[in-house]
Formats: C-alpha cells, sequence, structure tokens
C-alpha cells in the first residue's frame, strides 16, 4: 500500500482507511473476533488509517484493545457530534460537548492522544470560531494532533480555515464527505475547496451503500437503503456499467467503484467498510485496479449529474482561450 501526507501537515496515512462503522456495531456490525482479523488483514496489507467515531457501537472499546502494542504505529482517527449522552448538551458541537467527548473516547480508545478529530457534521447552532477555538485547545493540550471537518459546507470550511490562519489556531487538514459514483455533489464546491484550501478528502459510502456492487439491481421498485443512497432507476444504470467495466477488466464491481474514488483529482482516500475479512480482501484488491481514460469516462458519463448555477452560466461566460487554471485546479 502507498501512503499520502494529510493536507498540508506531515502526516503520512494509507492510501485506504479502514471504517470503524462495521466493527462494533449493534445487528449489524461485526463481532470482536471478527472486528480483530479485519483490523489485522487491513494492518497487514499496510493499512496504517482507522476512522471511527464515539457513536459507531463498540467500536473505540475494540480499537482500544487491539492497538495496545502498536499504538504510535497506527493513525488513528475519531469524531463527536452526534447525540451521545442523554442530556441537551451532549450533543453538537458545542465546546462543552467537545471536551466531554474527546476524554470518553481517550479512555476507550485506552490512549493518550487521538491523530485526528473530526467534527462529525454542522450542528446549525455552534459559532465555527467556538469549534476551531476548542479544537485548538485540544491540540495544544497534546490531547488531538490534528482537525478536520465532516459533512460542513464549503463556505463554512473556507471560514474555518482562514480563521485558523489569522488566528495562529490548528489548521482543517482534512474533509470527510460522503463521494461517489452515486453521490457526485461535492465536485461542484467541496472537492474544489479542498484541493484550493490543501486539504485531505476522506470519502465515506464510496460505495454508494453497496448499490454500487449491483446487489440490489435485480431488485424491482425503487426506495431508500438504510437512509443513504436512492435504489433508482438511475443509480441502478451506473450500477450495471460498473459491472460492465469490472467484467471487461477482470474486477470486482466494488474494485472499480473504488478505483474511481481514488483517481479523483486531489488526494481522496476512500474510506472502506468490511463486515468480514473477506469484503476486506475484496476492497482490498482495489489498490491493483487502474482504469482506463476510457472506462472512467464512461463511468462519469453516466453518473454525470446537473451542473448547478452558477458554474453553468460561468462556463459560457468565460472564452476558452482567456480560461486559467491553478494547477491544482487541473
Amino acid at each position: 500500500m502507498h501512503y499520502v501526507t494529510l493536507g498540508k501537515s506531515g502526516l503520512r496515512v494509507s492510501e485506504l482507511a479502514l471504517g470503524g462503522m462495521t466493527l462494533g456495531m449493534p445487528a449489524w456490525g461485526a463481532d470482536e473476533t471478527e472486528s480483530g482479523r479485519i483490523y489485522e488483514r487491513f494492518r497487514a496489507a499496510g493499512g496504517n488509517f482507522v476512522d471511527a467515531a464515539n457513536v459507531y457501537g463498540d467500536c473505540e472499546d475494540y480499537l482500544g484493545r487491539l492497538l495496545q502494542s502498536h499504538r504510535d504505529e497506527v493513525v488513528l482517527a475519531s469524531k463527536y457530534s452526534f447525540p451521545h449522552r442523554a442530556h441537551i448538551n451532549g450533543q453538537g458541537n458545542s465546546r462543552k460537548n467537545m471536551m466531554v467527548s474527546v476524554h470518553e473516547s481517550l479512555k476507550r480508545l485506552k490512549t493518550d492522544y487521538i491523530d485526528l478529530y473530526w467534527v462529525h457534521y454542522k450542528d446549525h447552532t455552534t459559532p465555527i470560531e467556538e469549534i476551531m477555538r476548542g479544537l485548538d485547545d485540544l491540540v495544544t493540550q497534546g490531547k488531538v494532533l490534528y482537525v478536520g471537518l465532516s459533512d460542513f459546507p464549503a463556505w463554512q470550511v473556507g471560514r474555518a480555515d482562514m480563521l485558523a490562519e489569522l488566528r495562529g489556531w490548528a489548521p482543517v487538514v482534512a474533509l470527510q464527505i460522503k463521494y461517489s459514483l452515486v453521490a457526485r455533489d461535492v465536485e461542484h464546491e467541496l472537492l474544489p475547496a479542498a484541493r484550493a484550501l490543501d486539504m485531505a478528502v476522506a470519502a465515506w459510502a464510496p460505495l454508494g451503500g453497496g448499490v454500487l456492487t449491483g446487489k440490489y439491481n435485480s431488485a424491482t421498485g425503487s426506495g431508500r437503503l438504510k437512509g443513504q443512497e436512492v435504489v433508482s432507476d438511475q443509480n441502478r444504470s451506473i450500477a450495471s456499467e460498473v459491472m460492465a467495466v469490472a467484467q471487461e477488466l477482470g474486477a470486482s464491481p466494488a474494485q472499480v467503484a473504488l478505483s474511481w474514488v481514488r483517481q479523483a483529482a486531489g488526494v481522496v482516500i476512500p474510506i472502506i467498510g468490511a463486515r468480514t475479512v473477506e469484503q476486506l480482501e475484496d476492497n482490498l484488491g482495489a489498490l491493483s485496479v487502474t482504469l482506463s481514460p476510457e472506462h472512467r469516462d464512461r463511468l462519469t458519463k453516466v453518473s454525470q449529474i446537473p451542473t448547478p448555477w452558477p458554474y453553468a452560466p460561468l462556463a459560457r461566460f468565460v472564452p476558452e482561450n482567456l480560461r486559467t487554471h491553478r494547477p491544482s485546479e487541473n
């Protein structure tokens, strides 16, 4: 496995991240024995980037026991924001919830520090100044080494990063966003913002909640899959093209879908979720799959979404021979 620097930091992380949501979640996540096998196989493949959260069931507890002999070798990420305690301040992005949450995660993870601490989502209440100052305090205290934002709008990402730069606070080094062939909305603002601000991108649900593996193509009708992706005719068409490309390459549909995300402009790190070692093995196989320009173009075309205002008219207003691009935008 290769390694990339995490945005504007010197931290080196593996080109795939192991998602903790499938480790220890009640009812559908892997149990502790299987979680341990998945984790050890990921490590054996060279993976060093593990993404947890305080609401992922027993995930932090499992990782706390798994990491004891080699804590410094792993880049451990966790998150806070979602309701986790039964009172009004046991949720959201406030400084109070941040401080209580990080201390609880440190205890479960049996560690003195978290490498990368994500704000899990924008709560529409807490001022961004309060969030960034609180994160900087955690970095100053050594409880957190780097900070990132998950599922924030691009304008607030830019504001947060500028505040950090002007006030000498810890910068935002990475974004975590939903990105796949069936979720390309982020291409218009969040991905360009990440490139412009030198932030790495960790992509969650890169397989579209399983839609891109093709396992729902035999189903009839439409509806929602676990509240994530719409199993629509359009998404089935995208999955069909993924399966066709996979057959041509002698790869699995999951490997093709992950390869498409990995070949996006900028540093995009797919977060792979597996409930069995066999699923993990299949996902790791994406590292050996390279899409040709023709295959990538086919997948990009079938999954194309409408260009929102003002990007479509702007493309018409500026003549091609007058357009300039920064290297990061090419």
